[in-house]
C-alpha cells in the first residue's frame, strides 16, 4: 500500500522560497504520476503540478514558471520547489500519487499535508 508523508511547509515573505519533499512508500516514485495539490481556507482542493511517467512535467498556470516539480529516484521522493512565492499561494498542499490498483489507476492521497502560509 502506497503511503506518501509531505515534509517543507513553513511562513515565509512574499518572494521567499520553499522547497516541499513528499517521500513514498510501499511503491516506486518512478512508477507513478506524481502530483500536488493545495487547498486554501474556504476554497476547493487545486492542481498545482504534476510529473507523468516519462518526467513530462505540468503546472497550474497560476504557479507555472516560479514552481518546478522534479523526482529524485534515490529518495523515491517527489520535489516542488516554490520560488517568488506569494500570498495568494497559502494553502495546505497535499502530495498525491496515481498508481496503478485492480487493473485501473487511482489516487492515493497524503494522509496530513504541509502547511505553506506566505505573508509580511
Amino acid at each position: 500500500q502506497v503511503q506518501l508523508v509531505e515534509s517543507g511547509g513553513g511562513l515565509v515573505q512574499p518572494g521567499d522560497s520553499l522547497r516541499l519533499s513528499c517521500v513514498a512508500s510501499g511503491g516506486t516514485v518512478d512508477d507513478f504520476v506524481m502530483a500536488w495539490f493545495r487547498q486554501a481556507p474556504g476554497q476547493e482542493r487545486e492542481f498545482v503540478a504534476r510529473i507523468n511517467l516519462g518526467g513530462a512535467v505540468s503546472y497550474a498556470d497560476s504557479v507555472k514558471g516560479r514552481f518546478t516539480l522534479s523526482v529524485d529516484n534515490a529518495k523515491n521522493t517527489a520535489l516542488l520547489q516554490m520560488n517568488s512565492l506569494k500570498p495568494e499561494d497559502t494553502a495546505v498542499y497535499t502530495c498525491a500519487a496515481l498508481v496503478p490498483q485492480a487493473g485501473d489507476w487511482q489516487w492515493v492521497f497524503s494522509d496530513r499535508g504541509t502547511q505553506v502560509t506566505v505573508s509580511s
